[in-house]
Parts: structure tokens; C-alpha cells; sequence
């Protein structure tokens, strides 16, 4: 593996780079994303049974033992539940767009290394291509076929590492993204459902 890393050439370098910072944040992200994840899934219901009985405090600490995202949606909305309806939805709108701020935080890099790793892959293969071709014409044009094929196929191996750290990084990319939107809305339909904000 060593070697065929090797005879790739310098472009294998930052593609190596990409697939470094890649797997970074995939596992920053998913550690994120696992820890914030709710553990109650009738935390909205129970805090909205809470709130119509006129329970605010014990509605307020159900939402604060919960470390999750919706934990921390759902305090915010039950310490300004006696505001007007134009005040809760602003501040409810902030505390939803922290929240998805939040679980969005590096998925920019994500798709720039997606997007990064194959073009670099592309290029290492084109300089690779053109150093064959250029060996070729300096041998007049009767280069030996064996040296040929091997620096053809010596570009094309970071075609190949570029597309195996694109792809893996562009699907974990994807996946995130959708945890994000799911968690949009599920505050959309808390702050609708029992905050009442439309």
C-alpha cells in the first residue's frame, strides 16, 4: 500500500490531507450528533401535559435534565411562555437557529474536501499523464510499451485515492445533513404544537 501511495506522486499528499481532516470531522460530527440526540421521545408531550396544567417549573426541569438539543429548545420556550405570542416566536426562532447552527458546524468541510479530493485526484492523474507523454517524446516516439503502461497507471492512482476519499466524505456529508433538517423540524413542529407559534 506504501508503495502504491508512493508512486502517485506529490498530489497523494493532500489528498492524504483531505482524507485526515475528513475523518476528523466525521467523528467530531457523530459524536455530536450522539450526544445531543434525544433520549426521550415524549419529552414534548410530557412538557406540554406539564405546562396546561399550569406546572411550569417542573415542566422547566424536565426540559433541563435532558442534555439534548430539544432539552434546551424546549426551556427556552418554557421560560418565555407567558410573553406574547411575537416575542416567543423571535426568541424561539433564535434559540431553533443556534441549535441547527450548531449541528451544522464544519459540514462546509465536509463537502470542500468532497468536492477537493476528486479534483485533486484528477489533476495528479493529468500531470502524471503528461510526464508519460513527455517521456515518450523524448524517446522519439518508440518508448517502451511496459514503461508506458506504468506511468499511465501510476497517474491514474490518484484518480483513484482522491474518488476513495471523495466518496466516503460526500455520503458521511449527505447523512449529516439530513440529522440536521430531521432536527429542523422537530423544533418547527414543537414550537407549532406546543408553544403554539406558527
Amino acid at each position: 500500500m506504501t508503495d502504491f501511495f508512493l508512486k502517485g506522486g506529490f498530489f497523494m499528499w493532500p489528498i492524504l490531507f483531505c482524507s485526515v481532516v475528513s475523518l476528523a470531522v466525521v467523528l467530531e460530527r457523530f459524536s455530536f450528533f450522539y450526544k445531543t440526540r434525544s433520549r426521550n421521545r415524549n419529552l414534548p408531550e410530557r412538557v406540554l401535559a406539564l405546562m396546561d396544567a399550569r406546572k411550569t417549573g417542573e415542566a422547566l426541569a424536565l426540559c433541563e435534565a435532558e442534555p439534548c438539543f430539544l432539552g434546551r429548545f424546549l426551556s427556552v420556550g418554557v421560560k418565555v411562555s407567558d410573553r406574547s405570542e411575537e416575542e416567543k416566536q423571535k426568541i424561539l426562532r433564535r434559540a431553533g437557529s443556534r441549535e441547527l447552527e450548531a449541528g451544522e458546524k464544519y459540514l462546509r468541510v465536509l463537502a470542500v474536501i468532497g468536492s477537493t479530493a476528486t479534483l485533486l485526484g484528477l489533476l495528479g492523474t493529468v500531470t502524471g499523464m503528461v510526464q508519460t507523454f513527455k517521456t515518450i517524446e523524448g524517446a522519439g516516439g518508440m518508448a517502451d510499451v511496459t514503461v508506458l503502461a506504468g506511468g499511465i497507471w501510476e497517474a491514474l492512482l490518484t484518480t483513484v485515492f482522491g474518488l476513495c476519499v471523495a466518496i466516503p466524505t460526500v455520503v458521511c456529508s449527505h447523512y449529516l445533513e439530513g440529522i440536521v433538517d430531521a432536527r429542523a423540524i422537530q423544533l418547527k413542529n414543537i414550537a407549532s404544537d406546543v408553544f403554539k407559534i406558527h
